[in-house]
């Protein structure tokens, strides 16, 4: 997937009006979890993404593997993104779950061992919801009803 894919899928799956919102949204969700993870880390991350959007985690990033709570990340991307705080954490999960159908299987429980799982504050679970519900398709027929319907007896 080049650039200008990685962008539109994301735009589409947030229905966004333009290219720009979706871009800030990679880059608020990218920047924000690469500032948490360590560097390493985040290099193996971004190998399988587009060089553009690859830099996000890495070189765009001041201090890799800050500590810091679900809530403060959500904060974060919030502000990187001017978005209130439960946009933004949406618009994570979605840029999450595209980077995990974009990158090898160990990376991204690499990414997950990192990242608290916890009940608390440190609950990072809640970034892989998408995820766990089976990738975005899943996830977004479930919210709109669509997949597969019960059949019906038009006897």
């Amino acid at each position: 997937m080049n650039f200008d894919e990685f962008t539109g899928t994301v735009q589409h799956r947030l229905e966004l009006p333009d290219t720009g919102r979706a871009v800030r949204a990679i880059r608020a969700t990218l920047m924000t979890l690469g500032s948490r993870i360590p560097e390493e880390n985040a290099e193996d991350l971004a190998a399988s993404l587009p060089m553009e959007i690859k830099w996000y985690l890495t070189g765009a990033v001041e201090e890799h593997g800050q500590r810091f709570d679900w809530r403060e990340f959500i904060d974060r991307v919030s502000e990187i993104e001017n978005v209130d705080p439960p946009e933004a954490a949406h618009h994570a999960r979605i840029v999450v779950d595209l980077v995990h159908s974009e990158i090898p299987t160990s990376d991204f429980r690499q990414l997950r061992d990192m990242l608290p799982e916890s009940e608390d504050d440190e609950n990072w679970r809640k970034l892989f919801e998408i995820v766990d519900a089976g990738g975005w398709s899943n996830a977004h027929e479930v919210q709109t009803g669509g997949g597969p319907q019960p059949e019906t007896d038009s006897e």
